[in-house]
């Protein structure tokens, strides 16, 4: 019997590293992991320096698939200038990291699988974007993006397989934007953005995993694919529909804009900026989504609370 073939996750640590890790264990993969310090364990960890330009090469040449997740948490903190150079540097130099290591080691890497955002469309009103629609023009999240898949070309100057997942909002209970959401509709308030009419695309965080390793398996799948759920929904709508997904019931309230862009300045684009995204060209590749209902997927979420 052929081994099992063995995927290098980075970022393996982070909320959908967990769940894909799970996920391709599950289906009989060996999963090894690059991180700032190494152990031993159910999943392997070996040691990356990104900013020495550091990488144990071992991690490298074990690998049949990698899959890239790393980067700085874009809501973590304010983004003043420096964390801005943070956020940007920790995807492009991660990247062009892996790139230099494909190049110079020996290794039977057959895809390279690495995450982006759905921030590369910027701000787009109700206007349906697809894999070929133009990037934003004026934003931070548009610039990481664009530059960040700008790194990743690089691999496949090197003839290696890549493809580009721009990842919606992320719906999970562990992390992302749901739980922030859901914790003061507990206390009976249920806060939307702005006027709310900006359009959210999103995923349940499962079926992100799923498309990850949709990616590794179908071999014919190369450059951008969208992880969205089929049906975006407006801010306001989204909000309702995770409050039908709740036991409790909540007062619909808008959080105006100019209180956001008070309270957290540049970063408020995460939470204003309007992006419908199409999920065609996934689901014609022969995907198919368990969840395209939000209210669904915070009940599963949510369900055994």
């Amino acid at each position: 019997m052929a081994s099992p073939a063995t995927v290098l996750i980075t970022g393996g640590s982070g909320l959908i590293g967990q769940h894909l890790t799970a996920l391709l264990l599950h289906h009989g993969y060996k999963v090894i992991h690059l991180s700032r310090s190494a152990h031993s364990g159910d999943v392997p960890t070996y040691q990356w320096d990104i900013g020495q330009g550091q990488i144990d090469e071992r991690a490298i040449q074990q690998a049949d698939h990698i899959i890239h997740l790393a980067g700085a948490g874009i809501a973590d903190k304010r983004w003043t200038k420096a964390r801005q150079q943070v956020i940007l540097d920790s995807r492009v130099q991660s990247t062009a990291l892996l790139a230099k290591a494909l190049q110079s080691v020996d290794h039977q890497v057959k895809s390279f699988i690495s995450a982006s955002a759905i921030g590369y469309y910027g701000d787009r009103n109700a206007e349906w974007l697809t894999e070929e629609s133009d990037p934003g023009q004026d934003g931070f999240l548009e610039e990481v993006c664009v530059a960040w898949e700008k790194a990743v070309d690089e691999v496949t100057t090197l003839g290696v397989r890549t493809v580009k997942i721009r990842i919606g909002v992320v719906l999970a209970r562990e992390g992302g934007a749901l739980p922030k959401l859901v914790q003061p509709m507990r206390f009976g308030l249920a806060t939307y953005f702005g006027d709310g009419q900006q359009y959210y695309s999103w995923i349940h965080v499962e079926d992100l995993a799923r498309q990850f390793l949709f990616a590794i398996e179908q071999e014919h799948l190369r450059g951008v694919y969208n992880a969205v759920a089929p049906n975006p929904i407006t801010n306001k709508a989204f909000t309702k529909a995770v409050r039908s997904g709740l036991p409790q019931t909540a007062l619909l309230l808008p959080a105006p804009s100019f209180a956001l862009r008070l309270a957290l300045g540049q970063m408020a684009d995460a939470v204003l900026y309007s992006a419908r995204v199409s999920a065609d060209k996934i689901q014609k590749a022969g995907f198919s989504y368990k969840w395209t209902s939000v209210a669904e997927a915070v009940r599963d979420l949510y369900s055994h609370s």
